[in-house]
């Protein structure tokens, strides 16, 4: 008898349709069908929210509203070094000058933005306001001078000069220098309802997929392009290069003592929920 669909949410960057593409095209040996959305990671954490989807990426700054319904996977996530979101401007202006800055950011529960309140509560910044955009308009609000300064993650990190704007913040290397641990940016959930079985059956075909992809990078290829925006070949390979790694096979535990001690440091500032795992 054929199996109903599982929903799966995730963006349409690179390193997520790369990640994916295996389990999405039916090409995991054993695993169920899945009927992929494709959405902004801000949508993504409000349909998690919402119970909309059986699995989803969501951003590690939502979990704490999200674990009573869903359980975390070990495999298919974005956690790492060097990958952190930026706090850009269009003037250069320096860090004491963001004080009173109006800023745009792509998502009220995104972890860029949990690493930017916990950036400026220790240096005792006060913006003058804090907006939601969609991720990828981001940085030409910035440019035309919407904002005095804009959150950015995923490819804007190689893309932000295009448009004239400078680095003000690498909160990525802020997070490392401060913790020296990677950074824990996007998780991968499974609804608890599914059942244990079922849990333990979409992590395995998950990091089968990722190893898929590792293996045969060149059958993604059309589908990572389709979905990316019209981004340029050469940014796609540098977004999977430096999103998909050791940790999105596996957390480990390095990459749990991340997730642990970013959710932990926001509970602690009153910034999210206490977590219960």
């Amino acid at each position: 008898m054929t199996r109903e669909p599982l929903t799966l949410g995730i963006s349409p960057c690179p390193n997520d349709t790369f990640v994916f593409h295996a389990l999405a095209h039916g090409l995991v040996l054993g695993a169920p069908p899945i009927s992929v959305t494709f959405a902004d990671i801000d949508v993504l954490n409000s349909m998690a929210a919402a119970g909309a989807l059986d699995v989803v990426k969501v951003s590690y700054g939502a979990l704490p509203w999200l674990l009573a319904d869903y359980a975390l996977l070990d495999a298919g996530g974005a956690v790492g070094r060097g990958c952190g979101p930026l706090l850009l401007t269009a003037d250069g202006r320096a860090l004491p000058e963001l004080a009173g800055a109006r800023i745009a950011v792509p998502g009220s529960r995104t972890t860029a933005y949990l690493l930017l309140r916990l950036w400026a509560a220790e240096l005792s910044i006060a913006f003058a306001s804090v907006e939601t955009l969609p991720f990828d308009q981001i940085m030409p609000a910035v440019r035309d001078g919407s904002y005095d300064a804009g959150l950015v993650i995923h490819e804007s990190r190689f893309t932000y000069p295009a448009f004239g704007l400078n680095q003000a913040v690498d909160l990525g290397e802020w997070w490392e220098a401060t913790t020296g641990l990677p950074i824990p940016l996007g998780a991968i959930l499974v609804r608890r309802s599914l059942g244990s079985e079922r849990l333990v059956e979409l992590e395995t075909a998950i990091r089968r997929s990722v190893e898929q992809a590792w293996t045969d990078p060149a059958a993604s290829r059309d589908w990572v392009m389709a979905h990316s925006q019209e981004m340029e070949p050469a940014v796609a390979d540098a977004h999977i290069a430096l999103y998909v790694n050791e940790f999105t096979r596996s957390l480990g535990p390095e990459g749990r003592a991340a997730v642990a001690a970013l959710l932990d440091r926001a509970a602690a500032a009153g910034l999210t929920p206490p977590m219960t795992w």
